[in-house]
């Protein structure tokens, strides 16, 4: 039977992938319950829901209970992608940081000021995308849990100084020191291996900071020289923020991500709402099931209108596709369930 979800059902349902903290969660969940209409067709999501709520109600007790029990070496992921940063002491990641999200990590001219992971969600287009500044990479101060971060990471940066005369020295310490925790940064997307034994091979972009700095210009056309086909170096300055933008573009394209909105049939799609965000060659499936679970399995057909921005040959107005069609960046999916 099928659910005939109302509009505010979807709303509430949208203000829920949006919500950040437990309690935002947990009051969208009350008002999805509030507004579902209640027949045989909603019996499965009202108990999913039920389910939900009770998780994230027994969470937040805990976390209201033990709170300073936190583990303070450990990040939970948030947004569309998590984006680490590396490098030597005193390079700028910090900086970095507070420029390019709301974070106020502690910023410092002397070594080793960040000990502890630093998150801060950074705004790009319509979504957010998450930044995590760690402890400087020194072999005299690593610790395991640092590896353990990086490893996990959608994307890494390798942040170096462009006004350092030892930059290529710092580099290669970086890259050893992650090396012994069986951590390998590459300038293209690896392939997956699915092998335990296997070294984590991580996709990185290799930012040189400060390059505002006077002799910046000559330091950069070595590390090209050194690192220019192992990596694509970008030239930024937390200073005078040239380059950031840029580099939020980039950052986004190197994730290798899709935005997918939905609408309500026979409404307009809602472009100003979060989109789902997913790996790309995701399909109408893959939509489906994120919206919810029982979607991929009472999933009848679906309609896609592309994006205005499109780079596909074929665009797409309203037609009808398969559950196995892959979707675009920016992409309008209609579900009927």
């Amino acid at each position: 039977m099928p659910a005939n979800l109302t509009p505010q059902y979807l709303a509430a349902d949208q203000r829920f992938k949006e919500a950040v903290t437990t309690q935002e969660k947990i009051e969208a969940l009350e008002e999805m319950m509030a507004v579902m209409p209640k027949h045989k067709g909603t019996e499965k999501l009202q108990a999913d829901l039920r389910r939900r709520l009770a998780k994230l109600r027994t969470e937040a007790e805990k976390k209201h209970g033990a709170s300073k029990g936190a583990d303070p070496y450990s990040v939970q992921r948030e947004g569309a992608g998590q984006i680490v940063l590396v490098g030597a002491p005193n390079v700028g990641k910090s900086s970095l940081l507070a420029r390019l999200t709301h974070a106020t990590p502690e910023i410092g001219d002397y070594p080793f000021t960040t000990r502890l992971p630093q998150p801060g969600m950074m705004p790009c287009e319509n979504i957010q995308l998450q930044l995590v500044d760690m402890p400087p990479i020194d072999p005299h101060f690593y610790e395991p849990w640092m590896g353990s971060i990086v490893r996990h990471a959608d994307l890494v940066l390798l942040v170096v100084d462009s006004s350092s005369d030892e930059l290529l020295d710092e580099v290669e310490e970086v890259l050893k020191v992650l090396d012994g925790s069986r951590i390998k940064l590459a300038g293209r997307q690896p392939p997956e291996i699915d092998d335990e034994r296997a070294p984590a091979v991580l996709h990185t972009l290799l930012v040189a900071n400060k390059c505002d700095a006077a002799n910046a210009p000559d330091n950069l056309q070595i590390l090209r020289e050194f690192y220019g086909e192992q990596f694509e170096i970008l030239p930024v300055s937390a200073e005078t923020r040239e380059g950031l933008e840029d580099l939020r573009r980039i950052l986004f394209e190197r994730l290798d991500v899709v935005r997918v909105y939905t609408k309500v049939p026979g409404k307009k799609a809602d472009l100003s709402s979060a989109p789902y965000v997913l790996k790309r060659g995701s399909t109408v499936l893959d939509v489906a099931r994120a919206v919810h679970r029982d979607f991929a399995l009472s999933l009848r057909f679906a309609r896609v209108w592309s994006s205005e921005k499109s780079k596909r040959s074929l665009k797409y107005d309203g037609q009808m596709v398969e559950r196995t069609h892959q979707l675009e960046d920016g992409d309008i999916l209609e579900l009927h369930v």
